[in-house]
């Protein structure tokens, strides 16, 4: 508990940390198809996604240079 003379602080004041990720791989006589192609399909998504945004960047104009 804070004392009186120390503020308490939010979680959301906080600095956020880099989180650490960590895979082990497992080896298997026949691989989990249905697990790989999910994460397959989940980087394609992402890849898309990251591309969308950056051609939404590129096509975005200032209001002051439409000429309506």
């Amino acid at each position: 508990m804070p004392t009186p003379k120390q503020p308490r602080r939010s979680r959301a004041a906080r600095p956020r940390q880099e989180r650490h990720i960590l895979v082990y791989g497992v080896q298997r006589d026949r691989p989990d198809l249905r697990k790989l192609s999910r994460a397959v399909i989940a980087m394609a998504q992402a890849e898309a996604e990251r591309e969308a945004q950056a051609q939404h960047q590129t096509n975005r104009r200032p209001r002051g240079d439409r000429n309506d």
